[in-house]
């Protein structure tokens, strides 16, 4: 009953002072705390604020809390757990690659992705005297310039 009132005196004196802001002609704050200020008795006139009042005092829901911090409790261990059995991040790492299929095209006897046997070939570089402006002629050709 005392949350009720509280909740209630408190959305009053935010509509108050909601009141006082539009008059000094600041609307969009003034809309913003009436907004505010009637989220209290809202949650008076769902019931909201009545069942936090019987949960606070229940033993019951004491309970039921400590049981949800176990059940919190035994997933973590339960994480922990399973991380450590992995071995470390390396052996984890090596296990889930092992367990991946390889690409492998129907008719080839390698398999097609991964690092190609033979190295890039890299284009010869230009003469330091010489440049080679011909990939600039041919955007600015495509470009119309």
């Amino acid at each position: 009953m005392i949350a009720e009132t509280v909740c209630s005196a408190v959305s009053a004196a935010g509509l108050g002072i909601a009141a006082i802001t539009a008059y000094r002609k600041r609307f969009l704050a003034a809309t913003r705390i009436a907004a505010y200020s009637l989220v209290p008795i809202g949650l008076v006139m769902t019931g909201v604020v009545e069942w936090l009042a019987d949960t606070a005092f229940s033993p019951v829901a004491w309970a039921g809390f400590g049981v949800l911090g176990v059940a919190w409790a035994l997933f973590a261990t339960t994480r922990v757990v399973e991380r450590r059995r992995g071995g470390t991040r390396k052996e984890r790492r090596a296990a889930r690659a092992a367990d991946r299929p390889e690409a492998v095209a129907p008719g080839a006897s390698a398999p097609s992705l991964g690092q190609g046997s033979r190295p890039a070939a890299r284009p010869a570089a230009a003469p330091r005297g010489e440049e080679d402006f011909s990939d600039i002629e041919a955007i600015l050709k495509k470009h119309g310039i």
